[in-house]
């Protein structure tokens, strides 16, 4: 554990980086300024001598929210411009995550309900599967059918392909 006599020294280091960026960066040296001079006023506004009944007055007005608001932002955007690269980072969106999270819950919902469920899904069923169930076997054996064709067409693709090789390589050697 460090002795009390360190303490400063490393939190020194710690900080100095910002430091350094602080006095060498004319645009976060400008923000810092204004949200100090805005921290000033408002701590002025709110410190004269009105009693506790004029400070909560003064807190409740319009005009000293607005300064409030502008003081806030000041801070954060010379906060974003010390912390640099890493404060610019945009958060991912979840978009397209959470459309698919509603859409699957949706369908669950209209699949699964007590009241409409069965019909929906009997209904679906008939549109996939067709109207005596018979779609989907008719559904397999095209699929099979399809398979099979492509498998012949690659067989005869390939075999041209030696074919042309072997002619290419008896011109080549001529």
């Amino acid at each position: 554990m460090a002795k009390t006599k360190d303490k400063p020294a490393l939190r020194a280091e710690l900080i100095r980086p910002y430091i350094e960026r602080a006095v060498t960066d004319p645009a976060l040296r400008d923000d810092l300024l204004a949200a100090f001079i805005s921290a000033r006023g408002l701590y002025g506004e709110i410190a004269k001598g009105r009693g506790v009944k004029g400070k909560a007055e003064r807190v409740s007005e319009k005009e000293f929210q607005k300064q409030l608001q502008a003081l806030v932002a000041d801070l954060t955007e010379a906060s974003v411009k010390l912390q640099g690269k890493q404060a610019k980072k945009a958060k991912k969106s979840h978009k397209a995550r959470n459309r698919v999270i509603l859409l699957t819950g949706v369908t669950l919902g209209l699949l699964y309900n007590p009241w409409t469920g069965s019909s929906t899904r009997e209904w679906i069923m008939e549109r996939v599967a067709g109207k005596n169930g018979g779609g989907i076997d008719e559904l397999e054996s095209t699929m099979t059918e399809v398979v099979e064709t492509s498998s012949e067409a690659a067989s005869s693709a390939a075999e041209a392909m030696a074919e042309a090789a072997a002619v290419a390589g008896d011109g080549s050697d001529a």
